[in-house]
C-alpha cells in the first residue's frame, strides 16, 4: 500500500465518493487512475499525482479534533495499520477523515489502551462497512 504525500493527493482523494461512515470517522475513495488534465499546445504535461495502479491510503486527523500531537500520532497509525485490508482492492485512493473527536473525560489519557482499543474498533468496522458496499 502506498502513502498520500501531498496537498494535491489529499485533495483528490477527497474529491471522491464517502464510501463509509463511523461516529468519529469518515472514509473517501476516488478510482484510478484519474481522467487526464487537457494540456494546452507548448505546455508541458502535467505530472501525474497518482501511479495508476495500486492502493493509496492517506489520514487526516486535524488538530481540532485530536488536540494533542501523542493522540493524533496514535490515531494516524491506527488508521494505517487497520489499512493494509484494503489490499488487493481496485487501485483507487482513499482518505480517511476523522470528524470529530474523542470524549477527553472518557479517555482521559492521550494514549490510553482503552483510546487505541476504541479507534481500532471503529476503524475495523469502518473498513468493513466500505467493504461490504465495495462488493
Amino acid at each position: 500500500m502506498l502513502r498520500l504525500r501531498n496537498r494535491d493527493q489529499f485533495q483528490a482523494g477527497m474529491g471522491g465518493e464517502t464510501v463509509a461512515r463511523t461516529p468519529h470517522f469518515a472514509l473517501h475513495r476516488r478510482a484510478l487512475p484519474l481522467p487526464p488534465v487537457p494540456v494546452a499546445e507548448g505546455e508541458d504535461a502535467p505530472i501525474p499525482l497518482f501511479r495508476p495502479t495500486g492502493v493509496w491510503l492517506g489520514a487526516m486527523v486535524p488538530k481540532r479534533w485530536a488536540r494533542r500531537a501523542v493522540t493524533r500520532n496514535a490515531i494516524r497509525r491506527q488508521i494505517y495499520a487497520v489499512g493494509l485490508c484494503l489490499e488487493g482492492q481496485s487501485p483507487a485512493a482513499y482518505v480517511v477523515r476523522l470528524r470529530t473527536a474523542f470524549d477527553r473525560r472518557q479517555f482521559v489519557s492521550a494514549t490510553s489502551d482503552a483510546l487505541r482499543r476504541a479507534v481500532r474498533a471503529e476503524l475495523e468496522q469502518l473498513f468493513a462497512r466500505a467493504r461490504r458496499t465495495a462488493a
